[in-house]
């Protein structure tokens, strides 16, 4: 059973390093969570190193940008992994094709941006569906449709035998008070009308491996039994950690917030009944990361 804590410095000197997410832990789409911020500045300054793990369709360039205008000081993060970076590699890989339909609002357009990771990467043209050989899925169109009106063109792709690579498995997530459609709810759709999608975020492996590449240029040598991850999403980071057998702390107020009867902490009750509904194990759970 997962153990309610009140304050990351609890439990944060069993561990050299954090796997931590950010929508909904460090910021909450539109700026920074003060507590968060000073808990991660602390425990660097006690010498943890932390390693942001964010399913953004972004690089972590862009994602840092961003962290600049959430105000989220350089000080609290030692360096950043992304499933756009995991997505990417996968994309000039070739992984769904030199044609690509894409999928996603002027933002994300910089997941198509040159990449160093690949010594030899594939040359990529973005064409429109009818002409494709592969789609690249960023996110919805709009984030407020339901995912239910691309229906037409997934079934074309589907007929096609197009691969879907989702660069962000997220369903949802709550930008401030308003709560928004990702690339997962897409993803999710399209494979459940048949087509296949391919996933390169939380909890999928690749987006780990990055994220212990990152570590592994800080800090030689962490255990994976001294790494804890943390994060908001029962699926994403909670599911994610338990398939690398790494310890998890779950932010119940964050997309859980009202299943788990959040305030200041999670009722204990009620915690326990939507850990069970989800099947999920967290080592950890506190109301708001701090």
């Amino acid at each position: 059973m997962t153990q309610i804590i009140s304050a990351l410095s609890d439990i944060s000197d069993r561990y050299g390093a954090l796997f931590v997410d950010l929508w909904g832990c460090v910021h909450n789409g539109v700026t920074a969570i003060p507590s968060a911020v000073e808990a991660l500045s602390a425990y660097r300054a006690r010498g943890g190193c932390v390693i942001l793990v964010t399913n953004a369709p972004r690089s972590r360039h862009e994602v840092a940008k961003q962290l600049v205008r959430f105000k989220v000081p350089e000080e609290a993060y030692d360096d950043i992994a992304t499933s756009g970076d995991s997505a990417r590699v996968a994309m000039f890989g070739g992984a769904v094709g030199n044609k690509v339909w894409f999928m996603g609002q002027k933002h994300d357009l910089p997941f198509f941006e040159p990449i160093k990771l690949l010594n030899d990467p594939e040359p990529i043209t973005q064409v429109p569906l009818e002409e494709a050989e592969g789609i690249v899925c960023c996110g919805p169109f709009d984030p407020h449709a339901d995912p239910d009106v691309n229906r037409p063109e997934f079934l074309f792709a589907k007929q096609k035998g197009l691969k879907l690579l989702c660069a962000n498995p997220d369903i949802v997530v709550d930008r401030g008070e308003q709560r928004e459609w990702c690339a997962g709810a897409l993803a999710k759709l399209y494979t459940e009308m048949g087509g296949e999608s391919l996933y390169f975020g939380k909890p999928h492996p690749p987006i780990y491996d990055l994220a212990r590449r990152r570590l592994a240029e800080h800090r030689k040598d962490v255990a994976d039994s001294a790494i804890l991850a943390i994060g908001d999403g029962p699926i994403t980071d909670i599911r994610g950690a338990m398939g690398e057998d790494i310890d998890s702390l779950f932010i119940t107020g964050g997309l859980a917030r009202v299943e788990t009867k959040t305030t200041q902490a999670p009722d204990p009750d009620a915690l326990t009944d939507y850990i069970q509904k989800e099947m999920i194990n967290p080592t950890f759970s506190i109301g708001t990361l701090g």
